[in-house]
């Protein structure tokens, strides 16, 4: 037996001080002191030895198990300390390097368009009013003397929520109009930016969200010329002096007269193109007079104020302003698009 315990101290720690990783010596652990290992297996024939030999093969089998225990702790210890400089190696940092400048993102060309337009127009005394996405119909349509029965009221033109007609996404920032005239007396000097919704089959110019401006003025004396003043200076501001506009007569239910504004085509220079459909002429925004039946629905008096509005399509202005051909490259996170801006 003693000659059994000698063979296994020197097999032992022969095995743990040549194991590689913790794995291994965990195996080895288990061969030699496990529950069912060589050294165990001897000790369990300690009951055939006889009572003089028994004292002396037990202090050499404890002798033997301590030798193997410090053995593994020394060699545990090891292979920690060598993973440990090892890693240390490999996550070594040269701080003499010059660091790397972190990648900044920048402005998407609508945010540009959006922020250049609030500058302009606050510069011109405006304040900036914010209102609710999803709108009531009152608001939406009736308050701007757009009755029941309008083509713009329609299932077809209108995202409703409710099946009552009396919830929508708002088709319009125009509601706005009505909020600040029931909360504030002339003189009012406010634009309204935000998405609005119409089911517009998308094209190169169209898209069922987009994005618009409400202006509205209201004081005393104000007249077309007004309004024509002011969007000719904002139009100049953002896209250059000698940029042509175009004024048409139009209908909105809740201005009286009522035009449309165009900008010259940016893609042809006014010869006809795939952007402003041969026309030579994009649309830029609608605007008038505010009817008198809107004023007096608020509680303001006609024969003292009256006032103008206008409505700017963003995404038809950061087309222009961006010499963009497509209104689709807006939405679709393209960054090959996107970096150019």
């Amino acid at each position: 037996m003693k000659e059994k315990l000698e063979q296994i101290r020197a097999e032992a720690l022969a095995a743990l001080a040549g194991a590689k990783d913790a794995q291994e010596l965990d195996g080895l652990r288990v061969k030699y002191l496990g529950k069912k290992g060589e050294l165990t297996a001897v000790l369990k024939m300690m009951g055939s030895l006889s009572a003089e030999e028994r004292p002396v093969m037990g202090q050499l089998a404890n002798e033997v198990r301590e030798a193997l225990t410090e053995a593994l702790s020394q060699r545990h210890k090891a292979i920690e300390e060598a993973a440990l400089n090892q890693r240390l190696e490999a996550e070594k940092l040269d701080v003499t390097i010059p660091g790397k400048r972190p990648e900044l993102g920048h402005k998407h060309p609508m945010s540009i368009a959006l922020d250049e337009l609030k500058e302009i127009f606050i510069g011109m005394g405006f304040q900036v009013a914010e209102g609710p996405e999803i709108e009531l119909a009152e608001y939406n349509f009736t308050k701007l003397n757009t009755e029941e029965g309008h083509p713009a009221r329609e299932w077809g033109d209108t995202f409703y929520i409710k099946e009552d007609s009396s919830l929508l996404l708002r088709t319009q920032t125009s509601p706005m109009q009505v909020r600040v005239m029931e909360k504030q007396k002339p003189p009012i000097r406010i634009i309204a930016p935000g998405r609005v919704y119409r089911k517009d089959e998308v094209d190169a110019t169209h898209s069922p969200m987009f994005h618009q401006v409400e202006g509205l003025v209201v004081d005393k004396g104000i007249t077309m010329a007004d309004l024509k003043g002011t969007l000719n200076a904002f139009v100049e501001a953002l896209y250059g002096k000698g940029t042509k506009t175009r004024f048409r007569p139009h209908h909105f239910p809740f201005t009286e007269p009522s035009c449309e504004v165009d900008v010259q085509c940016h893609a042809c220079g006014g010869k006809g193109c795939r952007v402003c459909k041969g026309e030579g002429w994009i649309e830029l925004l609608g605007a008038g007079m505010v009817h008198p039946k809107v004023l007096e629905g608020c509680g303001i008096d006609t024969d003292v104020y009256s006032g103008f509005a206008f409505g700017i399509g963003v995404e038809r202005m950061a087309m222009r302003r961006f010499s963009i051909t497509d209104l689709r490259l807006i939405f679709e996170n393209d960054m090959r698009f996107l970096s150019q801006f």
